[in-house]
């Protein structure tokens, strides 16, 4: 990265249920507004868009950013699954760091539908065959949504190998709802002891219940991407800064080594972790805040161990021991994560991005880290990509 690369402004709805959004142009509109004045800048100093999102048909980033000004710039849709937001944000960021433009914006939404998650085309090949074949075989399971024997799959090869337990799991979730009591802008903010996330309806004996599985929401987050100089020439908040960054994609790994943490992508996260460790010249011993991609709470146990937060089978221990909270080792989600805070696809690593710039700022309120200052980001989509940034205040 040739120019530094300061998050000047950052912007987020609240997420909610489906059928209690507003329409997605509105919500996008919203995020950047509220992006563009913690920038203190306008739309017209915006020089390039990324506009990230799942469902929807082509050119929804202009009819999003159209609300907000008609500027002629160009604007870029992006779709990448999970990993849409922190797509959206790697492209704006190379656009920055390479001198290309001095201001850009990278911005995620989407207006999901209730239930699981599903495709809606389906009159050609889905680019989920190879996962699905892989899952049929190491998982079974017909009659349990996709998405669930993914994660869920991957947790049970977790507790197979290692002897992670339900209860493991349910400690997550109950950690991931005692920081959202505290975040204004999570869909669930009552606090879950392990018990109540155990005594849920069971989704799979032994591997899930349904409080382990983040729910679908419609939501969008935005973020203003600069220049430090021109941060400094126009007196622009520089405490945020991108020091590393990198994505990964599947490697042969995914499917040849016949593990289903390796299907949902546990390969991308360690491969693109250890890019941004070297980068950075930061080891994760250094962090003091991470948001990483709970989109199930085995996704987040399996995660630890990816980003070396602990070692490989050691996230029983790191549990156990409180490491991932406050008062630990790190703060892991201090948001409440996708567990409590939804999962509007496109939104979620925007989202992040939001939370930890306001943990670098000092401002997150009563979700703060007492002096965070460096932080990683973790966004993950099958099919596949995994983004991981690191941030740190100046």
């Amino acid at each position: 990265m040739a120019e530094n690369v300061i998050i000047a402004g950052v912007g987020m709805t609240k997420f909610v249920k489906p059928g209690q959004n507003d329409p997605y142009p509105m919500m996008g509109a919203t995020a950047v507004r509220d992006a563009l004045s913690d920038a203190g800048i306008s739309y017209d100093a915006v020089q390039q868009a990324y506009a990230g999102y799942t469902y929807g048909d082509s050119t929804c980033g202009q009819t999003v950013l159209y609300q907000v000004g008609m500027t002629g710039i160009p604007v870029i849709n992006v779709n990448n699954n999970c990993s849409t937001g922190s797509t959206a944000l790697f492209l704006a960021r190379q656009a920055v760091a390479s001198g290309t433009v001095d201001v850009a914006l990278a911005l995620g939404f989407e207006q999901m539908q209730p239930g699981a998650l599903g495709s809606h085309w389906d009159d050609r090949p889905s680019p989920f065959d190879a996962f699905d074949a892989e899952t049929d075989a190491l998982v079974g399971h017909p009659e349990i949504p996709l998405a669930l024997r993914y994660f869920g799959g991957a947790g049970k090869a977790h507790m197979d190998k290692y002897g992670s337990t339900m209860t493991d799991l349910a400690r997550i979730r109950a950690k991931a709802s005692r920081h959202a009591v505290n975040n204004p802008l999570a869909l669930f903010r009552t606090e879950l002891t392990p018990e109540d996330v155990l005594a849920a309806p069971v989704i799979w004996e032994g591997v899930m219940t349904r409080l382990m599985a983040c729910p679908p929401t419609c939501g969008a987050a935005a973020a203003i991407v600069v220049s430090e100089e021109y941060a400094k020439k126009h007196g622009l908040n520089g405490t945020v800064q991108i020091i590393g960054q990198a994505m990964s994609t599947d490697t042969a790994s995914t499917f040849d080594s016949h593990d289903m943490m390796r299907v949902v992508g546990y390969d991308m996260t360690t491969a693109a972790a250890a890019q941004v460790y070297q980068q950075t010249g930061i080891g994760p011993e250094d962090l003091d805040t991470v948001e990483l991609h709970d989109c199930f709470a085995h996704n987040e146990m399996i995660t630890y161990e990816g980003l070396g937060l602990c070692p490989e089978g050691g996230a029983s221990q790191f549990i156990a021991d409180g490491d991932n909270s406050y008062g630990g080792k790190y703060v892991t989600n201090p948001s409440g994560g996708l567990l409590s805070k939804g999962h509007p696809l496109g939104a979620t690593g925007l989202a992040q991005c939001y939370e930890l710039t306001r943990q670098l700022r000092g401002t997150a309120g009563s979700t703060q880290v007492d002096g965070a200052r460096t932080a990683l980001q973790h966004n993950l989509g099958l099919g596949g990509a995994c983004v991981v940034t690191m941030y740190q205040a100046q």
